[in-house]
């Protein structure tokens, strides 16, 4: 499924790509990714499933890896270290992924390392101005725009300082009927973001909403390097939005933001 939308007046594809497995959809990413700077193609927004998978970025540590060899293969998971930003985070049935493909403004790394650790730079470029030109700014998008279609699906979320990705507060956390009671004492991550920006100006990766996961495999890492709860739609919602209406939702809110 294909839909035409627009960024920043240039037009956008979103297309779903259903379940499919890490590695396919990572070297999909780098052939489109490539179509999108020669002008082959117009920007893209990816959506789709993993099967099982744990995936590391950059800035990932294996001691964040709680689970060893035998039980990563009887719960059928596979692991990746990857070019994103960030550390481990999980991925499977039940969590909407989202890889938008979209060519910035290239700047120079150093005008935000003290900001988000969510984003990697492949090489140093000029600094230049314009609507695209700040990477930390794309990722804050990114935040805000998932945000505001969990506002649609009935979770009020937020961003939290100095940290990446979309957060409950303590107050919704307290609905979760399955989390732990010191936990839900906490704010909660429901959404996980990890980008990068090739050499060529054009996004990858992107982000992981907790739509109905089994969140038993979020025990087998310690995510983003955090020790902070993470949570799903389904802890918060009765009853959980289908995986259709939370594609829908994020059509739409991609379509306002860009």
């Amino acid at each position: 499924m294909t839909r035409p939308l627009y960024f920043i007046g240039m037009k956008l594809n979103i297309i779903d790509l259903g379940l499919i497995e890490y590695e396919t959809a990572w070297n999909l990413q780098n052939e489109y990714a490539a179509e999108i700077a020669e002008g082959k193609r117009p920007p893209t927004l990816l959506l789709l499933e993993h099967p099982h998978v744990y995936t590391f970025g950059r800035k990932g540590h294996a001691e964040n890896l709680l689970w060893n060899e035998e039980q990563l293969k009887q719960k059928g998971i596979s692991t990746h270290w990857v070019d994103r930003g960030g550390d481990v985070t999980y991925h499977g049935p039940g969590q909407l992924v989202g890889y938008p493909l979209i060519p910035l403004t290239p700047i120079r790394p150093d005008r935000f390392e003290n900001d988000s650790s969510s984003t990697e730079i492949d090489s140093i470029k000029p600094v230049r101005s314009g609507v695209n030109s700040d990477y930390v700014g794309y990722v804050r998008r990114l935040e805000k725009t998932l945000i505001a279609a969990l506002m649609h699906l009935g979770v009020g979320t937020g961003q939290r300082s100095g940290m990446s990705g979309v957060w409950v507060q303590a107050d919704v956390h307290s609905r979760c009927q399955n989390c732990k009671p010191e936990d839900k004492e906490k704010p909660a991550k429901i959404a996980a973001i990890g980008v990068k920006v090739d050499a060529r100006g054009v996004t990858r990766h992107g982000f992981a909403l907790n739509v109905d996961p089994d969140m038993e495999y979020f025990e087998g890492i310690i995510a983003c390097g955090l020790n902070e709860p993470v949570v799903s739609l389904a802890d918060l919602l009765m009853p959980v939005p289908t995986m259709k209406k939370v594609k829908q939702e994020i059509t739409q809110a991609f379509e306002q933001a860009f």
